[in-house]
């Protein structure tokens, strides 16, 4: 339940946030949520907001970076009216127990409202809560994720708010997702308070996109480039003819490749494969799935031509990437 607090005989509900940290959660996303809702208490001279830890077992919990943190909570039945957020980070998959699964669709059952930072997207959407939602994850697990969760609108936003879910890429994301919840409870002025006290420049429409790579951020000084490598990224599993790319972009082969060295210094189809070879590496990292099916899902119909291309990229073979993850 909300509570209701009075204060300079003005109503207002404080809302309880429940942070629930998965094994080897990110630091860089747990603590900007805790500040934000720590500020926009000091702020507005108001305790509008209040929060508890959760993990699933009542003991330390370790961070991605070793940290360990003591949660206030097990897996608690929460209240009506709570916001559970969770966090994630390395491993995910392995650290999405059966119990927090559970949990979450016995809670989400009473009617609380859920929402993913960094990989604890992936959580949430194990838990069938966001099915036909829009939704995001950091960039690196967006390949596994999309491979995974096939009824999920998975973007590239830096957050993504689709009521009653929400979800973040993580890091400082995690900010901009929690200020946009405060603009929408209390206004912007609060939110930019915030903001300033932060010193951070807050990305207010979830429309920002990820910064995927170094190259992708060099190629969108050119436009020709930056419409190449969004079709690359919407064909990986079928990849098409560089030549049959540039009469798409109504250039000729010789012009897109000149415009691939000059902003990126490689060739379009060394590009290509190289954005295949990325994915195929998060799927053998993030996923159990077989070998011969991440080949196919990367446009690969040739298990040798997998393998040799992934060796000469990674130095060694897909199998023993998978063997050493």
């Amino acid at each position: 339940m909300i509570s209701e607090v009075k204060s300079d005989h003005i109503s207002y509900q404080k809302k309880r946030f429940a942070i629930v940290l998965l094994e080897e959660f990110a630091i860089s996303s747990y603590g900007p949520l805790l500040d934000v809702l720590r500020i926009a208490n000091h702020v507005s001279k108001k305790e509008l907001y209040h929060w508890i830890t959760i993990a699933e077992n009542e003991g330390p919990i370790e961070s991605s970076a070793r940290t360990k943190i003591q949660p206030d909570f097990g897996l608690i039945d929460l209240r009506r009216g709570d916001i559970a957020l969770i966090c994630g980070g390395l491993n995910v998959e392995k650290n999405t127990t059966k119990r927090i699964l559970n949990w979450i669709r016995r809670q989400s059952r009473r009617g609380i409202l859920f929402g993913g930072v960094d990989t604890g997207s992936y959580t949430v959407a194990k838990a069938g809560l966001l099915e036909g939602k829009n939704a995001t994850i950091h960039w690196e697990n967006q390949d596994s994720f999309r491979e995974i969760f096939h009824k999920v609108n998975l973007n590239r936003s830096i957050f993504c708010i689709d009521n009653p879910s929400f979800t973040s890429a993580g890091g400082c994301t995690s900010i901009d997702m929690i200020l946009k919840l405060i603009e929408t409870d209390h206004g912007e002025e609060i939110a930019s308070s915030v903001s300033d006290q932060l010193i951070y420049k807050c990305h207010a429409d979830d429309d920002f996109a990820q910064r995927l790579s170094t190259s992708t951020d060099i190629g969108q000084r050119n436009p020709i480039v930056l419409n190449a490598i969004r079709i690359m990224e919407k064909n990986l599993e079928d990849p098409m003819s560089i030549k049959i790319l540039s009469k798409m972009l109504n250039i000729s082969h010789r012009m897109l490749e000149r415009k691939f060295q000059r902003f990126l210094n490689i060739s379009p189809y060394k590009f290509y494969l190289e954005l295949r070879l990325r994915k195929a590496k998060n799927l053998l990292l993030q996923t159990d799935i077989s070998v011969i099916n991440v080949a196919f899902a990367c446009g690969f119909v040739s298990p040798g031509h997998f393998s040799k291309s992934y060796k000469s990229k990674y130095g060694l073979s897909p199998f023993a990437e998978r063997k050493s993850r």
